[in-house]
């Protein structure tokens, strides 16, 4: 259908990159046209993006979104679409950097006339944005001919193609604006120790045309992001190409929708791990690889194209590769899926395989869990996760730490909290089913303890209700109420956490041992992908990440007596539980 418009408008010969695939993104553009610019006879470059649509409507009068004809929920508006895939060509493609228009943009409704779309039209339209139905196909075909001119596209497409990939200086100076307005961070001691280091390591590589890797490695709250996050806005202040990595949804979109609000151009600094199969090698000065004990053996997943699996390396190679300074920040006792193997050891001899020079610094000090070193030794010696032996907790003055004896207990502890304007979430082991939401769009209560239920955090990206995408769950106020699971309270923190440790983990003659049995983790199934002391490793490192979430206190309930009973003679804290289910700030009436 385009092609036949282009042999149309006299461009038979302008190359069509169908199906054009966004560096370091899964996102495709439906169509790149490339040729030669009739006035300049420079490259040209033009995006279309098709669609069906043949009606569309503004949503509660809006000019960025739009209802589509048996479409559900809300669509981005055409414009809005291509105009941001033309802004991220010009931010990420070297061949685009120096070109005073380097792109324009269009959306083709081919199926749609005027009058059916006519909301589409109330947004102003840009180079990057135009609109065109099937009644304005002339004018689209005079847009071509303005871009393009009847000569040959393919050197113009084979310049596209091999592009170097990395952030515009231009997007890098914004970054730096931004992120500084933004994040007010303070660095302190091995912070800051790490953040010089980084620093210096991305000078003496430039200096001294030489590649080095940084690891740095510290526990819950010792600052690892706020150094990636600092790092990130001052080398994209001295106009260094810099990207930051992870590899949690929740967290990268949770990085994009906070450090990147209102930006879609800062968001795209902030990636996946498994964006770099195809990176240029050492393409960026720095790479920065925040929650990197999420690290996985490769990138290849169910969604990747046959040719990208014929050539996959493994996930560490990749993002060695992909910057002249790779930064690994992790914590390795916070593997908590099988095939997560990010670890001090394991990067550090992999850089050493490569002859590369190697720095590791190690964060020792606590900023979550009310800075108190003594309760995340507690809970490494509770889970046996450092070779200590569990010991009683008297308190430290710095973090509170409870035992509830039901789940109404904790609920109703833990929303006094947020009633009075402190952040608390609940979390649990994955030891209940988790069920799609109901025909209704309603969340099942899946976690059932007795007459007690309530539901997992959502799923998907999509809020449910009042509740937020799973992405958002830790820092959205609606996402009390829901239980969040190990993947989505990963990487966060909130003031108050309750923890309902599932029968998973339980005390037997009084040693805590693990039931993979009970865990409704599906990648537990197999024992032969996953034996008993893996699974062994990863349930306890779960719940030391859900027990370390908390900033002032954690407050914790098991499903099973004996285990209750456990914790109760550990945690010797002269302080009683709330226990009145105060319906005034649950919402919910008393029981009995």
């Amino acid at each position: 259908m385009l092609g036949q418009d282009l042999v149309d408008a006299g461009l038979g010969q302008v190359e069509m990159l169908v199906e054009y695939q966004l560096p370091l993104t899964s996102k495709r553009i439906d169509v790149v046209l490339a040729g030669v610019h009739p006035k300049t006879t420079d490259d040209s470059y033009v995006v279309v993006e098709l669609k069906q649509w043949s009606q569309a409507e503004s949503y509660e009068g809006s000019d960025r979104l739009v209802l589509v004809e048996h479409a559900r929920g809300p669509r981005l508006h055409p414009g809005v679409q291509v105009g941001d895939y033309c802004e991220y060509l010009t931010d990420f493609l070297g061949v685009l950097a120096h070109r005073r228009s380097p792109v324009v943009g269009a959306a083709y409704l081919h199926n749609a006339v005027d009058r059916d779309v006519n909301d589409l039209f109330v947004r102003r339209p840009t180079e990057q944005s135009r609109i065109f139905t099937k009644q304005r196909r002339g004018q689209f075909l005079d847009y071509l001919r303005t871009h393009l001119a009847p000569a040959p596209g393919a050197a113009a497409a084979d310049r596209f193609l091999t592009s170097s990939v990395r952030p515009s200086k231009h997007l890098l100076s914004y970054a730096a604006v931004e992120l500084k307005e933004r994040a007010h961070f303070t660095l302190l001691d091995e912070q800051r120790l790490a953040y010089e280091l980084v620093l210096h390591a991305v000078e003496r590589a430039r200096s001294a045309d030489r590649k080095s890797v940084v690891v740095v490695s510290g526990g819950p709250g010792s600052g690892k992001s706020v150094i990636a996050l600092s790092v990130l806005g001052e080398l994209a202040r001295q106009q260094r190409s810099v990207m930051h990595a992870t590899g949690s949804r929740s967290f990268t979109q949770t990085l994009r929708r906070y450090a990147g609000k209102g930006s879609t151009r800062l968001k795209n600094l902030f990636g996946y791990f498994n964006s770099f199969m195809t990176a240029e090698r050492n393409g960026l000065d720095v790479l920065i690889c925040d929650e990197a004990h999420r690290i996985r053996e490769t990138s290849v997943n169910r969604f990747t194209p046959k040719a990208k699996r014929e050539r996959a390396r493994s996930q560490i190679d990749e993002l060695i590769a992909a910057a002249r300074v790779p930064v690994f920040l992790l914590d390795e006792h916070q593997v908590v899926k099988p095939g997560e193997l990010g670890s001090v050891d394991v990067i550090s001899a992999y850089a050493k395989q490569l002859d590369l020079e190697v720095e590791v610094v190690s964060l020792h000090d606590q900023f979550r869990c009310g800075g108190s070193e003594a309760y995340e030794e507690w809970v490494l010696d509770l889970l046996g996760l450092d070779g200590g032996e569990p010991s009683v907790w008297a308190g430290d003055g710095r973090f509170d730490l409870r035992v509830a004896g039901s789940p109404e207990e904790m609920e109703t502890f833990l929303a006094r909290k947020q009633h009075a304007g402190e952040t608390a979430r609940m979390s649990a082991g994955y030891c209940w089913p988790w069920s799609d939401p109901g025909p209704d769009d309603s969340l099942v209560p899946d976690v059932r303890i007795g007459d007690w239920t309530r539901p997992w955090n959502v799923k998907s990206d999509r809020s449910v209700g009042e509740a937020p995408g799973s992405a958002f769950w830790a820092t959205d106020p609606n996402g009390f109420g829901q239980v969040g699971c190990v993947y989505t309270a990963q990487g966060f923190e909130y003031e108050w956490s309750g923890v309902i440790i599932g029968p998973d983990l339980v005390v037997r003659d009084g040693q805590l041992v693990t039931r993979r049995a009970e865990s409704k983790d599906p990648n537990f199934r197999s024992r032969k992908a996953l034996t008993d002391v893996e699974a062994d490793r990863l349930i306890r490192n779960t719940y030391k990440v859900l027990m370390t979430r908390g900033m002032r206190g954690t407050i914790l309930y098991s499903t099973d007596p004996e285990t209750r009973d456990y914790l109760a003679a550990l945690i010797r804290v002269s302080r009683p539980v709330e226990t009145r289910y105060d319906a005034a700030v649950t919402g919910r009436a008393e029981p009995g």
